[in-house]
């Protein structure tokens, strides 16, 4: 028999994988994958004796040959290919969303807008790579109705692969910016990549939703069969803007919907929510009800109140475009003790320079009074003397410390790596 087809009935028993030896679900498949710094194949065996895996499937040729244990040539491999055979055989429709920004809010809100009418499944976090795409479909179950899937990639072909594993019915794009420049080596290069879900979905005859309002996104989508959605007065779901102080509001069908999420440029996530929905009939009350209900986490645009400051977290991830839209928003809102903490923006290569004093730029172009800037980049290039720099946020941590910060309206951005989340308890 196959080994997809022989893994394929064991993973039916439950429909539940694990590639973590110390969390395996009874009768799950247990898939021993290797990274950087670990390789579960030494846990294969001793998973096997414990008997909770239905299947130890592995790639190390020197395993003992136990009947729960599965000897493959590559584990990676087959759990993809696992993946790819099952989407085949559900009935669930799949959604597959990726983009510069917005990519997992974007991906929360419509999966919080389908859950009001249809039995889904969507990518848990932001597991969406070569790993993470196969296990989000791989909790597709019988009765799941649809899947959101989100794709991130950071070099070019990724986003074809994965497509050629999820096989899309409907995608979405939502916003092609400057990131991982220095993988995808130009803005070309970023575009080319992004658009192989466009390429992937008008070759087998499926259909995009589009931002209208989005010039690039309406060229690259040319000749695909379109559901427009956006501030455009001549989109299939035309949805405006209202008020953005710091909650954003949108006007739909003369409705108020009023958020919590912050920052105008979310405004396009939650267009796209509504779209969606709409198209898949979900009613109007629940779209609205879902959006308003819907709160932010991992750092992603929210607001805490400390007993000391006001601060608008957004330090998940940082490019040029979502640091440009973030400090553009923060300086249209009516506070008068503003104060940034902003983090280098990663992965630009030789366009690192350019873009960081860029970034200065504006931030003077604002009238930003107050500034503290983390990282290399920010270090190098800053030559303003009101904006102290810091190699480190634990040198960030450590002023602060000495320094205590009260009655301020914060913003925290910048890119992962720097983990601007250290200084929170500090504020």
């Amino acid at each position: 028999m196959n080994p997809i087809e022989t893994i394929y009935q064991h993973y039916q028993k439950t429909y539940k994988v694990s590639t973590d030896s110390r969390k395996i679900e009874q009768d799950a498949v247990f898939f021993a994958l290797k990274g950087e710094n670990f390789d579960a194949n030494d846990f294969a065996l001793q998973v096997a004796e414990q008997g909770t895996a239905s299947l130890v499937v592995a790639d190390r040729k020197d395993l003992p040959k136990l009947e729960r244990i599965l000897v493959v040539d590559d584990t990676l491999k087959t759990l993809q290919n696992l993946a790819a055979y099952h989407r085949q055989q559900m009935k669930a429709t799949v959604l597959s969303i990726t983009g510069t920004n917005g990519k997992t809010t974007t991906k929360e809100l419509i999966s919080a807008v389908l859950a009001k009418k249809y039995n889904i499944i969507h990518t848990m976090g932001n597991l969406n790579n070569h790993i993470g795409v196969p296990l989000t479909l791989l909790s597709i179950k019988p009765e799941t109705e649809i899947a959101v899937v989100e794709m991130g990639a950071n070099h070019p072909g990724e986003i074809d692969f994965l497509c050629r594993i999820a096989d899309p019915d409907y995608g979405l794009i939502t916003n092609i910016g400057k990131a991982h420049l220095e993988g995808f080596g130009s803005f070309e290069g970023v575009i080319k990549t992004k658009t192989e879900l466009y390429r992937h979905i008008k070759a087998h005859g499926k259909a995009v939703f589009v931002n209208q309002g989005n010039p690039l996104l309406w060229e690259q989508s040319e000749g695909i069969e379109r559901i427009s959605y956006g501030r455009h007065c001549a989109a299939d779901t035309p949805v405006a803007p209202a008020k953005c102080d710091p909650y954003l509001g949108v006007f739909w069908k003369k409705r108020l919907i009023q958020t919590h999420l912050v920052g105008s440029y979310n405004f396009e996530n939650v267009a796209a929510a509504i779209g969606v929905g709409q198209y898949f009939k979900v009613g109007e009350n629940d779209i609205i009800e879902a959006l308003e209900q819907y709160t932010p986490t991992n750092s992603r645009s929210q607001v805490i109140e400390t007993q000391k400051n006001r601060i608008l977290m957004d330090a998940y991830n940082a490019n040029p475009t979502s640091m440009r839209a973030a400090l553009i928003n923060f300086a249209n809102i009516r506070e008068e003790q503003h104060l940034l903490i902003l983090g280098d923006m990663r992965e630009l290569g030789s366009a690192s320079e350019e873009e960081h004093r860029n970034i200065l730029a504006l931030m003077k172009e604002l009238g930003f009074k107050e500034a503290f800037l983390v990282g290399q980049n920010f270090c190098t290039y800053n030559d303003n003397p009101n904006w102290k720099t810091f190699a480190k946020v634990e040198d960030l941590c450590q002023y602060i410390e000495s320094h205590p910060i009260e009655g301020k309206h914060i913003l925290v951005k910048g890119s992962r790596g720097i983990q601007l989340e250290k200084v929170l308890p500090l504020l």
